[in-house]
């Protein structure tokens, strides 16, 4: 077997990849990564119209699409899937990267919003499993892509919040904290199959949305002092999507400017 050079382990030429959220802040940037690197990116959204423009302006000659899918919604994942399989023949990656918010903390979560919270995890897994099957059926190799984050990892410090904004809430940490986990679970199961199962966990990637002060406060617990932008998390995704990490499967790839080396 010839040694295939950087550039064609790093190629998604030819490959269908899926993408929930990726209109979002960082599934934005996560979409265009996965474009230049030659792939066929479908952008998921709860809004099929935002979907569509967001695949419209992606970079590259591939036919790009936009689709309604709601990772929170079995029905959803159902028609979704079918619809892309439908559309492109097939699909090779899976991002699992859509996530409904949690928007209180430890204090003040009620036991709806908390559960709530875990059933993106649920998403998660059900997207996952529909791809593994689906690449079992087809005879063929793929790669799923969990985003978990620092905080599945490590606690929050309090002091970043105290006084600003309410504290990192708890059943986000206990969401990705069990995505990681998930990760290596299905990742030994599924490895016989020729499906990989990753996850990319940012660190800090504040949005303009985020208080200035917080900001200011999370920045002094990083070892580079400051925090990271989308187009840092673009060779992480296309690694971990792409035969570059072919030999890696139930790995956590913490993207998070040292955070959590402390």
């Amino acid at each position: 077997m010839s040694e295939r050079t950087i550039q064609q382990l790093f190629d998604l030429t030819g490959k269908v990849a899926l993408i929930t959220g990726g209109t979002g802040f960082l599934g934005s940037s996560m979409s265009r990564a996965l474009a230049e690197a030659g792939a066929t990116v479908v952008i998921g959204s709860r809004e099929q119209q935002r979907a569509m423009d967001a695949a419209s302006a992606l970079p590259g000659t591939a036919d790009h699409s936009g689709i309604t899918i709601d990772h929170m919604e079995p029905d959803s994942i159902e028609h979704g899937f079918s619809h892309i399989v439908q559309r492109h023949g097939k699909i090779d990656i899976l991002i699992n990267n859509g996530n409904e918010h949690c928007k209180n903390d430890w204090t003040t979560v009620e036991s709806e919003e908390f559960t709530r919270q875990l059933a993106n995890a649920t998403g998660y897994f059900l997207l996952a499993r529909k791809l593994r099957e689906h690449l079992v059926a087809r005879q063929a190799s793929g790669s799923v892509i969990m985003l978990g984050s620092m905080y599945g990892s490590v606690g929050s410090y309090p002091d970043a919040y105290a006084g600003i904004v309410v504290a990192s809430p708890v059943a986000y940490h206990a969401l990705k904290g069990g995505i990681l986990h998930m990760t290596r679970h299905l990742a030994v199961y599924w490895a016989k199959d020729g499906v990989r199962v990753n996850c990319l966990s940012p660190g800090p990637f504040p949005s303009a949305k985020a208080s200035s002060q917080m900001v200011e406060r999370l920045c002094t617990k990083s070892p580079m002092g400051r925090m990271g932008t989308p187009d840092e998390l673009k060779g992480a995704v296309v690694f971990l999507a792409s035969d570059a990490s072919s030999y890696v499967t139930g790995q956590n790839l913490l993207v998070d400017g040292g955070w959590t080396a402390w």
